[in-house]
């Protein structure tokens, strides 16, 4: 017989725990209640013990959801609009490879460990590609994926709360095409989205099932071409699988086994929140756009959850999308070829 960590009942019982958390933030009106409160009471849970999971593809459904919801953004003046910037989605791409080295630096000299695992746990991509991507160079992928997923737990929590406190909340100009609710193509553009988010996946391309959903929806929104609107309780249920399976990557023992690491991943993000959003302010400045808006486009999180906190927070969702679509793809091609140009120049700690 099963144990019951392993067994169907697991993951049943952790829908409805994360739905509660989520009606709780709610009416304590907390940023992103139905993302944050899953993700909160699931790694509580897990942190002390629980071994709590996440129903299986509930991430990927939930990526379907929120990218086809992001695609209705980008009608042909604002697809107009965001290509405009196009200079500035590049440099703040190529931020993200420069961040990642910093945080590297800084992880390394803190936690003790090699610059080679220290440089992929810090890196702002997917974390499962960084963690084989570092394993391939001989970093320890344990070490890999608890960074990643504590930046992106950290960056989650942290950045909606501080731009909803500042007092950042409305302030968009983009709103998504104006489409009533019907059904029928709402299914149909559901299911291309996710048979786009499928193809997607066979290239082994991080976020697969963000990156197919928005291709289909933009082509189709920009191309004058609506199905129907996605309502608020779909995206908050999405927003709910998302953050119940961040949540369920966490367990006690991780943050036992290694403490000072703990510590110092802690530190190194946030100095790269720091930085980022500084960054990300000058950009804004020099381009007289909305500061709240390319904070969050630079911010070192992950591409799904920055777009909902974009979507829920309205702060320029078409442009934040884009920073973190440009971002991802940079890092992906240009990650292996910068760590190799840093082996080239001596500049790597091998392990021992």
């Amino acid at each position: 017989m099963k144990p019951a960590r392993d067994s169907w009942l697991n993951p049943a019982l952790s829908l409805p725990l994360c739905f509660v958390a989520g009606s709780a933030f709610s009416w304590l009106r907390l940023p992103l209640p139905w993302m944050l409160g899953p993700l909160s009471v699931m790694a509580l849970c897990n942190f002390a013990g629980a071994g709590l999971r996440a129903p299986r593809g509930a991430r990927e459904s939930g990526q379907v959801i929120i990218g086809t919801a992001l695609g209705l953004y980008f009608t042909p003046l604002v697809g107009r609009q965001v290509m405009s910037y196009w200079s500035l989605l590049l440099v703040a791409g190529v931020f993200a490879i420069v961040l990642g080295i910093l945080g590297g630096a800084i992880l390394s000299r803190l936690a003790g460990v090699d610059r080679c695992t220290a440089f992929f746990a810090s890196v702002p991509g997917g974390a499962n590609e960084m963690t084989l991507l570092g394993e391939r160079y001989g970093a320890r992928p344990d070490r890999i994926a608890l960074a990643q997923s504590l930046r992106i737990l950290i960056v989650v929590v942290a950045v909606p709360f501080a731009l909803t406190y500042s007092g950042a909340h409305g302030v968009d100009v983009y709103q998504p095409a104006d489409v009533q609710l019907h059904w029928q193509r709402l299914g149909l553009l559901l299911f291309l989205s996710a048979a786009a988010g499928w193809l997607v996946s066979r290239t082994r391309l991080p976020n697969a099932f963000m990156f197919g959903p928005l291709a289909v929806t933009i082509a189709l929104t920009v191309g004058d071409l609506h199905f129907s609107s996605v309502p608020g309780w779909l995206s908050n249920a999405a927003q709910l699988a998302i953050g119940c399976t961040l949540g369920s990557r966490f367990e006690r023992q991780s943050l036992r086994s290694a403490p000072r690491y703990v510590t110092a991943v802690l530190a190194s993000v946030f100095a790269g929140i720091v930085i980022a959003a500084a960054f990300g302010a000058l950009l804004a400045w020099g381009a007289g756009l909305s500061i709240a808006t390319w904070v969050l486009a630079t911010a070192p999180g992950g591409l799904a959850e920055m777009c909902i906190t974009a979507k829920v927070l309205q702060l320029g969702v078409p442009l934040v999308t884009a920073a973190h679509v440009t971002r991802v793809f940079l890092l992906l091609v240009s990650t292996g070829p910068v760590y190799r140009a840093a082996l080239a120049l001596g500049g790597d700690v091998r392990i021992k």
